[in-house]
């Protein structure tokens, strides 16, 4: 058993004598093993000390040379990408509004009056959020001129966490493959756009185009989860009365 020995403390038996060398002896090796480390790492140093400074050297200069990049050309680049695109967002929303909207849709995604379309700006500006933006009017706007391929190409290009534009451009896909009759990959989308954000505006409107899917695929169960929610959780939707009339439907298919 091990006994505490005060500062000072004088072995007497020849045991206790032993004890102390072992102990010094010990405490010497770790000091030297601690020692024989630092000698290597300071020759290491020592010995690679130009490389050292030469990867120092690089790790300053990409950085410096990232932030010059993001200051001098990325952030430039991204506002003059936005400026370019003010004129096809004009016609995009003219479109909407419905004035001549097959020429402004095509104008929004061509350009007109000597400005860039919004695949302008996709081509020339990319990896802006101005391009990135530019595949949602893009998108939607394939959509309306019914060219659903290049709706669902130009849409799933496009990355948003915005809480409305988000789940929209999710359903848009939906709805695009819808028309190319391919109800399977349509509801998945409406499925993603429900999900993709809770709002009284586009949760209902996508959990009520889910259950008209699903009940063509014949997943009437699915679909009554999807209207039941509707109703309960949107009672005061425009959608509520219409899930009313689809219930009995899917439950007459069960």
């Amino acid at each position: 058993m091990a006994t505490y020995k005060k500062r000072g403390y004088k072995p007497k038996t020849k045991k206790e004598k032993e004890e102390v060398v072992e102990e010094n002896s010990t405490t010497a090796e770790v000091f030297n093993t601690l020692d024989e480390g630092a000698s290597k790492a300071e020759e290491w140093v020592v010995k690679n000390q130009k490389y050292i400074v030469v990867l120092i050297l690089v790790v300053a200069v990409a950085a410096l040379g990232y932030l010059g990049y993001k200051k001098f050309v990325a952030e430039p680049k991204a506002k003059d990408a936005m400026n370019e695109m003010y004129t096809a967002k004009k016609f995009f929303d003219d479109a909407v509004s419905g004035i001549s909207r097959d020429s402004l849709y095509t104008m929004a995604l061509n350009g007109g009056e000597g400005k860039y379309g919004m695949l302008d700006i996709i081509s020339e500006y990319s990896g802006t959020p101005a391009a990135n933006l530019a595949n949602y009017y893009a998108g939607m706007s394939y959509l309306n001129l019914k060219d659903y391929k290049n709706a669902i190409t130009y849409l799933g290009d496009f990355s948003s966490d915005d809480k409305m534009l988000n789940p929209v451009s999710q359903g848009a896909i939906g709805d695009a493959f819808v028309q190319l009759e391919q109800p399977e990959d349509a509801l998945g989308y409406y499925e993603k756009a429900f999900k993709a954000n809770v709002n009284e505006f586009t949760t209902p409107m996508y959990l009520l185009k889910a259950a008209r899917v699903a009940i063509d695929l014949n997943e009437n169960q699915k679909a009554l989860d999807y209207l039941n929610r509707i109703k309960s959780e949107f009672s005061k939707s425009a959608e509520a009365v219409k899930a009313d009339v689809l219930v009995g439907k899917a439950e007459a298919s069960l």
